[in-house]
């Protein structure tokens, strides 16, 4: 591959991982055109894009955007899964289609977030994270929770005397009558 070819394609990798929160290694050998493109889809729906590159230039491009180049993960046929953001979805996609019985050919490796190299475990850690908007729902509950009871006590004096009042008027209609 002529040299300025490679120039170009770690420039595209650099602009690509400039902005990501997060970077998935897959080896995707065995994989039918089909299981492929299924996997790309997933990917883009859940805010992502898988790239296959050259391991070298690809390591070549992580160490020009400040990320971790780990050594051991990129080696073989692999397809790199750039989360630019919701890291969690998108590991929740590639896990949940690798983990399918006709999927097995999909190899998640580990993955890059920052500086640091995640192992499989960890990966696996953050595919069983909430997605953002779950997470995003649960402290809003958290937060209106206590919100919500003082409501509940502030009202319960002027409730109770509406409750009084409307006894004392019913009792008042009733000796009327």
């Amino acid at each position: 591959m002529p040299a300025s070819i490679k120039f170009e394609m770690v420039s595209e990798l650099k602009d690509k991982l400039k902005g990501a929160e997060a970077v998935f290694v897959c080896e995707y050998r065995g994989l039918t055109v089909a299981q492929a493109t299924e996997v790309r889809r997933l990917v883009r729906e859940a805010g992502g894009e898988v790239k296959v590159a050259k391991n070298t230039l690809v390591r070549i491009a992580l160490g020009e955007v400040g990320m971790a180049v780990p050594e051991d993960i990129t080696v073989g046929p692999n397809a790199y899964v750039i989360a630019h953001e919701n890291s969690p979805a998108i590991a929740k996609a590639i896990k949940e289609f690798a983990s399918k019985k006709e999927n097995k050919a999909m190899v998640i490796k580990g993955g890059l977030m920052g500086s640091n190299v995640l192992s499989l475990d960890q990966v696996m850690a953050l595919a069983d994270l909430p997605s953002r908007d779950q997470m995003l729902a649960q402290l809003v509950g958290t937060l209106a929770g206590p919100i919500r009871g003082l409501v509940t006590v502030l009202s319960g004096p002027s409730r109770g005397l509406v409750t009084c009042l409307s006894q004392l008027a019913e009792k008042k209609g009733s000796d009327a009558a």
